[in-house]
């Protein structure tokens, strides 16, 4: 297939571009910088509404992966208004573009987040669940929402609602891997909180799942089959590393740290189930936290060697 990706450059395209390359697809890429032009890279800056039409010529398959890191730096005002825009103004655009096309691509595949839900408890959650209340849950509805017109259109449209992606180069693993290596690891508030998670490998394959099957739209969580609780994850992971972790972060201090952040994300609980994805007979290669863990861990200092 031709296929259009967005957000190439980042945690999940970078991984996703050459394994589409791998399996014979032909990639381009939509740029933001003028200077990375290329035969298969094509310019677009969604606050200026500027799309480059040819990128869309003869695509089969448009994935769209854009969108600012919420977890860097803390949520003022601005910084949320960025957050924001960054995903609904570049997704209006994108989605308005490809209902206009005179011969559109087979199906977008549009990014959003678990955040969907918002703090939850240990209430189960699937793709008919009723949205969450508070900052993420709204950004995640209008980013959803932003892709409408290319569902009128008649596009096959799937929503891929991202839990948090493990990959020991980037993420949130990435992060916390150092300080739980030296010991310093420990569970963050009540450590109750259900961290609804799934490797970074699945998720590139779940993006090639989802784009194959024509019977697949709309919402699709991107989760493992196991969610765990932050207690159990920092133990999983203090396993996996070999080290002790008794160093926890009490509520207060996240707060502090982290200002809204911490209960939108790091406080926050979702349980979330991938119903579809079950349904649709998506073979996980990682289920279980701890043996993922290892195996990423592992192949990680292999790769280094």
């Amino acid at each position: 297939m031709n296929v259009l990706v967005t957000g190439a450059s980042g945690f999940v395209g970078s991984a996703l571009v050459p394994a589409l390359s791998e399996a014979g697809h032909s990639v381009r890429r939509l740029v933001r910088a003028r200077d990375q032009v290329r035969h298969d890279a094509f310019f677009w800056d969604p606050n200026r509404n500027q799309l480059d039409s040819a990128a869309l010529n003869d695509v089969d398959a448009v994935v769209h992966l854009a969108g600012d890191n919420i977890a860097v730096g803390r949520w003022t005002e601005a910084r949320k208004r960025a957050l924001r825009e960054s995903r609904v103004v570049g997704t209006r655009l994108l989605a308005t573009a490809i209902a206009g096309c005179a011969k559109p691509p087979g199906v977008l595949v549009s990014a959003s987040a678990i955040g969907f839900y918002g703090n939850r408890g240990s209430e189960w959650l699937d793709e008919e669940s009723s949205p969450g209340t508070g900052f993420l849950p709204t950004v995640c509805g209008e980013w959803e929402a932003a892709s409408d017109p290319a569902a009128i259109a008649g596009i096959r449209r799937v929503i891929l609602r991202f839990g948090i992606i493990l990959a020991p180069h980037g993420g949130a693993l990435a992060k916390i891997l150092t300080p739980f290596r030296l010991g310093l690891g420990g569970v963050i508030g009540s450590g109750n909180q259900f961290m609804s998670w799934i490797t970074l490998e699945d998720v590139v394959g779940v993006i090639r799942h989802v784009t194959d099957r024509p019977s697949l739209q709309g919402v699709v969580n991107v989760v493992s089959p196991q969610p765990v609780t932050n207690r159990e994850f920092t133990q999983r992971l203090a396993s996996a590393v070999h080290r002790p972790a008794f160093l926890p972060l009490p509520a207060f201090a996240a707060r502090l740290a982290f200002g809204e952040m911490a209960d939108a994300t790091l406080l926050a609980s979702a349980r979330v189930r991938p119903g579809r994805l079950l349904q649709s007979g998506y073979p996980f290669r990682h289920s279980q936290l701890e043996p993922s863990l290892v195996e990423m861990l592992r192949s990680a200092e292999a790769r280094k060697s």
